[in-house]
């Protein structure tokens, strides 16, 4: 007769911190969805999900790859020709002292990878505030203090130079940058990426430069990446199709590895053991960053204008509605407004779900100054759409606030 097991079986004490807001969301919109309403969703980045589409002759090159038989296992760094693909992107945004390139598994994976190849148990990275939580969730997971610094809102959420200085601790190994920013649309000045550069060599720190929404600027101006300002800086540039392609579900990202070669070979060294443990990224799809990189880029006209005038739609809501104010979005396509409200924006975004069936992503999921309350807004969905979720909105902070 076996004995049963009565001893419950729990997680990793390390996962206490792990947040991931924008999704744990859902068991509420799910909640609503069940008593019948229809919820209106700003809260997931997936512009498939709305009226986009992928270029068709991406589409062709992974068909295409699938019926040439690259279905098994690639290699560990990703294909050559796709590999060929990202480095002439490189030189195309001005990294020109570039030592490796490779595939994953989306951008989350190059974080994960690079952030696991790096950080030792006692040491830490510093990330932006508010930023993506995928960093303080993988950061959690390998058992590493969070250390967080601000974006000045009042600067139009640039990155503060002192609180980035005052945070640098002798165990500090690096320093993330969003740019364009997620979630709030931001985009670094080549000034303030010229400063970062001067502290991370003054305090021999790596840089992670995210750059998955480079193509997606709203203002008219260029994107500069971090690797072009700071050549001898070690840095890791992110990129991938996710975004810039229409290709979410294809999870396929890289890093540029760039900066002095004696500075980042040891570590490149330590990347690729991680990448090889993992075997390989998706194999079909590789194929497909060639023909993307390469190839026609005609629909970044039309996304561009679409996100464009989404952008400005959700602008000016956000001027003309009482206790809402926005810092514009220059690139990407989130907003990140304050609101005057006298509790938590994750009370007021769970509210909002129930009864105006709306949703948007709490501000404390992404980090805030303390005493300052936001949510996030994604702006994919078409103008239709957005001024009934922005009327919803509205309604509720008359309701609820006056």
């Amino acid at each position: 007769m076996p004995l049963t097991q009565a001893r419950e079986i729990t997680a990793a004490s390390r996962l206490t911190n792990v947040r991931y807001a924008i999704r744990d969301l859902a068991c509420v919109a799910d909640e609503v969805t069940k008593q019948g309403h229809k919820v209106l969703p700003l809260n997931i980045g997936d512009p498939l999900s709305f009226d986009f589409q992928t270029p068709p002759h991406i589409i062709e090159a992974v068909h295409k790859a699938m019926r040439d038989g690259k279905n098994g296992y690639a290699p560990s760094e990703g294909v050559h020709e796709a590999l060929e693909a990202i480095r002439g992107e490189a030189a195309r945004k001005g990294i020109t002292t570039l030592r490796d390139v490779f595939v994953t598994t989306g951008v989350s994976e190059t974080v994960d990878v690079c952030l696991s190849a790096l950080v030792n148990p006692e040491e830490d990275f510093l990330t932006p505030s508010p930023d993506y939580p995928l960093y303080s969730a993988v950061l959690c997971k390998l058992g590493n203090r969070l250390n967080a610094y601000d974006l000045n809102e009042e600067d139009g959420w640039q990155p503060e130079l002192a609180d980035i200085e005052r945070k640098i601790t002798p165990h500090t190994r690096g320093i993330v940058i969003i740019n364009p920013n997620n979630p709030t649309g931001s985009l670094c000045t080549r000034e303030m990426l010229e400063q970062i550069a001067e502290l991370a060599r003054r305090h021999n720190l790596i840089v992670f430069s995210d750059e998955i929404y480079d193509k997606l600027i709203l203002d008219g101006t260029q994107h500069i990446a971090f690797a072009s300002v700071a050549p001898d800086v070690p840095c890791v540039t992110f990129g991938g199709m996710s975004k810039n392609y229409l290709v979410p579900g294809w999870r396929i990202g890289w890093g540029i590895v760039s900066g002095d070669a004696a500075a980042v070979k040891s570590y490149t060294e330590g990347v690729h053991r991680l990448l090889r443990a993992r075997l390989c990224a998706n194999h079909p799809e590789q194929y497909a960053i060639k023909a993307a990189l390469e190839g026609p880029q005609d629909h970044l006209v039309e996304v561009q204008r679409k996100l464009r005038s989404r952008r400005d739609l959700t602008q000016k809501w956000c001027e003309a509605t009482p206790r809402v104010s926005c810092v514009e979005p220059r690139g990407a396509f989130y907003a990140y407004p304050r609101i005057d409200i006298p509790e938590s924006d994750e009370v007021f975004v769970k509210e909002l779900i129930r009864q105006k069936h709306v949703m948007v992503v709490h501000g404390s999921g992404f980090g805030q100054k303390p005493g300052t309350q936001h949510f996030r807004i994604v702006f994919l969905p078409d103008e239709q759409t957005l001024t009934r979720a922005y009327a919803g909105i509205a309604d509720f902070i008359r309701e609820h606030y006056s």
